[in-house]
C-alpha cells in the first residue's frame, strides 16, 4: 500500500508539471466567471463576466475574444515557421520554401515598397487608359478577372448545384467597395457617414496616386454613380440565402440575349473559357449591368477600373495607401484604431494566395497525430446523436426521416489537412514588386479554378487552409471539414475531460453538421444536389419551428434598440441550437458507456458542458464592428449565440436550477426545438 501511494505520489507531480502553465488541465477557468450573476438571467456574462471586464479590446482589433486569442497564438506558431523559412538560403528555386520566403521577403521590405508606391501599377491602369473603344474595355475587365481583380461581376467554377460530380462555370454580382449595397441605398445618419468616408478614402488615394483635386471628384462621382447602379441591382443578402434563386443554368446563347450590350465571345476568349452553358446566378444583375456597360461614357468606365486596380491594391504598395484604406475599412466600418504588426499582414497574404504551402509545414510541426484520432471518435458520437434526434422528432414523418438518415450517414469528414496538398510548381514568385507577387498568386489560383471548368469533381479538394482557426460544412460535398488550426484549445483539448470537448469542438462538429439540415442545406440530399426531397408537411413544419427563432432573435436587442436579423442569421441560428442540442446527447452516450468523472471545479459534467460551450464565444467587440455585423452578418453576435441558445434547452434549466422567475427564462411552449 505505501509503496501505491508513493508511486500515485509521483504520477500526480508528473501530471501537474507536464500540465503547469497550460490550460489543458484546467480547461474552465473559474477566475474568468462573474458568479453574482445569476445562470438564468445572462448566463454569457454568468461565464465570462470577469473575461469581459478584464480584456478590453486591442486596439488593432474591432472584436477581441477566445478566436482571436487562438488566432494569435497560431500567428505565433506561424511566425516562427516564417522565421525558419525566411533564414533558409538553401531553399531550392521553384520550391515552395522559395516562394514562401520570397513572398514574405517582397512584403516585409516597407522601405523599398513606400520607394515603388503605385509604381508597379501603372502599365496596368495604363493599359486601362489606352482601350479606346467599349471591346477594349472587355478585353481589360477579362485580364483584371484573371488577375483577380473584380469589377462589376465575378467568374468562377464551382459545383454544379444540380449535377454535383461536375464543374460549371458560374458568374455572379460583384464590384461594389462598400461591402453591402444597403450602404449605397439607404438614408440614414450611419449609412451617410460611411458613404462619406468612402468617398473621402478615395479622394486620398487618387491624390497619393498624384492625381489633381479636379480630376478626383471627377472619378469619385463616376464611381459612385456605377457602384450605385450596380447595388441597386444587386440581390440582398436574404435573397441571395435562397439556393433555388441563386441556380440559373442558361446557354452562352441565352446569355448574350439577356446582356446583349456586353460582348460575352470576346470576354471568354481572353479568359481561354470554352463553355456551351453556365450558371448565372443573379440573372437581373447581369442584364441590368450589361446596360449599363452600353450606356456609360468609357472614361466613367475606365475611372470605375482604375478604382478597383488601386483599392485592391492598396494594402500591397506602401505604408501612405494601406493607412488610408485602414481609415475607411478598419476604423470606420468597424472600429479598429491601428493597424496590426506588418508581419501579421504579410502572413495574412500569404495564407491567401499560397496558404497550403505554409500549411504542409505548419502540419508537420503543431498536428499532432493523436488529435485527429480523437476527433474522429467525437465525430462518430456526434452523427450517433444526431441519428437519435432525428429518429425522435415528433414532426417529421418516416419517409423524411429516413432520408436524413441517408444523408447524414452519407456525410463526410475531414480533419486536419488534406490528402492532396497544392501543387505550386507552375507559380513563379521571385524578387519582383510585393503586389506583382501577389497578382502572380492570384493569376495562378484563377488559371487552376477555371481549369475545373467541366472537369469531375475533386471530392479531396479544401476550402480552408490547415492552420486556419475555422470549420465549415460544404451543402454541395454534403461534408464537413476541420483544419488543424481549431483543435486547440479553447475548442479542442487533449487532455481534457469529455464535457468540455462535447461543449466546444462537440458543439462546432454538430453545428456543422446541422447546417446539412438548416434552412439551406435542407435543400440539399445525400449527394449534395439541390433537390427537394422532404415532403411537403415536413417541410411546413420545419419552417414553422424556424420561425420561432427567427422572432426570438429578431427581438434580441444588442446596442440600444438595434436588434439581430433573425432571417439572415437563421442558418447559423439554427446550427448554434441544433449543435449543442446533439453535442449534449452524444455526450450522454459517452458518459453511458464510460465513468462519470462527478464534480469537477464543483461543476457537473452537464455544467461543464454548457460553461465550455460559452466560454468559446467570450469576446468584446467596438460598436462599429457590431453595428457592421447585425447589418451584414449570418452569425449573430457572441453574446446571443450563447444565451440565444442555452435557454431553449430544457437540459439546461434542469442541471443550472432555473426557476420561472429568472430574467431569461422561456416557457417550454415557447422554446424553439428543431433537431
Amino acid at each position: 500500500m505505501q509503496k501505491s501511494k508513493y508511486l500515485f505520489l509521483i504520477a500526480l507531480l508528473i501530471l501537474i508539471i507536464s500540465c503547469e502553465g497550460t490550460k489543458e488541465c484546467n480547461p474552465i477557468n473559474l477566475s474568468n466567471m462573474d458568479k453574482s450573476v445569476s445562470p438564468g438571467d445572462d448566463f454569457f456574462r454568468y461565464v465570462n463576466g470577469n473575461w469581459l471586464k478584464n480584456n478590453p479590446i486591442p486596439e488593432e482589433y474591432s472584436r477581441y475574444g477566445a478566436f482571436e486569442e487562438v488566432e494569435q497564438l497560431n500567428d505565433d506558431r506561424l511566425k516562427s515557421l516564417l522565421q525558419k523559412i525566411e533564414n533558409d538560403k538553401s531553399a531550392e528555386h521553384g520550391s515552395n520554401r522559395q516562394k514562401v520566403r520570397d513572398l514574405y521577403h517582397s512584403g516585409m521590405d516597407i522601405e523599398i515598397l513606400n520607394q515603388q508606391g503605385i509604381e508597379p501599377l501603372k502599365p496596368l491602369i495604363e493599359k486601362v487608359w489606352q482601350a479606346e473603344s467599349s471591346e477594349c474595355l472587355v478585353k481589360i475587365i477579362a485580364e483584371l478577372h484573371n488577375k483577380g481583380f473584380r469589377p462589376f461581376f465575378g467568374l468562377s467554377s464551382t459545383q454544379d448545384r444540380k449535377n454535383t460530380e461536375m464543374m460549371i462555370a458560374s458568374i455572379s454580382q460583384a464590384g461594389l467597395g462598400m461591402s453591402d449595397r444597403d450602404y449605397y441605398l439607404n438614408d440614414d445618419n450611419r449609412t451617410l457617414s460611411i458613404k462619406n468616408a468612402y468617398k473621402q478614402m478615395m479622394i486620398d488615394l487618387f491624390r497619393l496616386a498624384e492625381y489633381d483635386d479636379e480630376a478626383i471628384y471627377k472619378k469619385v462621382d463616376d464611381i459612385m454613380r456605377i457602384e450605385t447602379f450596380l447595388a441597386e441591382a444587386s440581390m440582398t443578402r436574404l435573397e441571395r440565402r435562397n439556393p433555388y434563386a441563386t441556380y440559373n443554368k442558361m446557354s452562352v446563347s441565352e446569355l448574350k440575349k439577356a446582356s446583349p450590350g456586353f460582348n460575352w465571345d470576346i470576354y471568354f476568349a481572353e479568359r481561354n473559357i470554352n463553355i456551351d452553358d453556365l450558371n448565372v446566378a443573379m440573372p437581373d444583375f447581369i442584364s441590368k449591368y450589361s446596360e449599363l456597360f452600353k450606356k456609360e461614357k468609357l472614361d466613367a468606365i475606365k475611372n470605375y477600373l482604375e478604382w478597383n486596380i488601386i483599392r485592391n491594391s492598396a494594402s500591397y504598395i506602401g505604408d501612405s495607401f494601406e493607412n488610408a484604406t485602414f481609415e475607411f475599412y478598419g476604423k470606420v466600418m468597424s472600429g479598429s484604431q491601428k493597424l496590426q504588426d506588418r508581419w501579421k499582414r504579410v502572413l495574412s497574404t500569404i495564407n491567401s494566395s499560397i496558404g497550403e504551402a505554409l500549411g504542409q509545414e505548419y502540419v508537420a510541426e503543431f498536428f499532432p497525430a493523436e488529435a485527429k484520432t480523437r476527433m474522429e471518435e467525437l465525430v462518430e458520437y456526434l452523427r450517433e446523436a444526431f441519428m437519435l434526434r432525428i429518429g425522435q422528432l415528433d414532426w417529421m414523418s418516416d419517409e423524411t426521416k429516413q432520408k436524413a438518415h441517408t444523408k447524414l450517414s452519407s456525410m463526410n469528414v475531414k480533419i486536419g489537412y488534406p490528402d492532396n496538398w497544392t501543387d505550386y510548381s507552375e507559380l513563379e514568385i521571385n524578387n519582383q514588386a510585393y503586389v506583382l507577387n501577389v497578382i502572380a498568386a492570384r493569376e495562378f489560383n484563377i488559371r487552376r479554378n477555371l481549369a475545373e471548368i467541366g472537369k469531375p469533381v475533386d471530392r479531396s479538394k479544401w476550402f480552408m487552409n490547415a492552420q486556419t482557426v475555422n470549420a465549415y460544412y460544404s451543402s454541395s460535398m454534403n461534408e464537413i471539414v476541420f483544419p488543424a488550426a481549431i483543435l486547440q484549445p479553447p475548442f479542442f483539448y487533449m487532455k481534457g475531460d469529455d464535457a468540455v470537448n462535447f461543449g466546444a469542438i462537440g458543439m462546432v462538429i454538430g453545428h456543422e453538421m446541422t447546417h446539412g439540415f438548416d434552412d439551406q442545406g435542407r435543400n440539399y440530399d445525400a449527394d449534395g444536389t439541390l433537390r427537394d426531397w422532404w415532403t411537403a408537411e415536413d417541410a411546413n413544419r420545419f419552417k414553422e419551428k424556424a420561425e420561432v427563432l427567427v422572432e426570438q432573435y429578431n427581438n434580441y436587442i444588442m446596442l440600444d434598440t438595434l436588434t439581430i436579423n433573425g432571417r439572415l442569421s437563421l442558418g447559423e441560428n439554427i446550427a448554434d441550437l441544433g449543435g449543442l442540442s446533439i453535442a449534449y446527447t452524444a455526450l450522454q452516450l459517452k458518459m453511458e458507456r464510460s465513468e462519470n468523472p462527478g464534480l469537477i471545479d464543483g461543476f457537473t459534467p452537464e455544467q461543464r458542458f454548457f460553461i465550455s460551450y460559452a466560454q468559446v464565444w467570450r469576446n468584446n467587440i467596438r460598436e462599429q464592428q457590431l453595428m457592421k455585423q447585425l447589418q451584414e452578418g449570418p452569425h449573430s453576435p457572441g453574446e446571443a449565440r450563447v444565451n440565444g441558445v442555452v435557454y431553449n434547452m430544457d437540459s439546461f434549466y434542469k442541471h443550472f436550477n432555473v426557476s420561472e422567475d429568472a430574467a431569461r427564462f422561456i416557457p417550454k411552449e415557447h422554446r424553439a426545438r428543431i433537431w
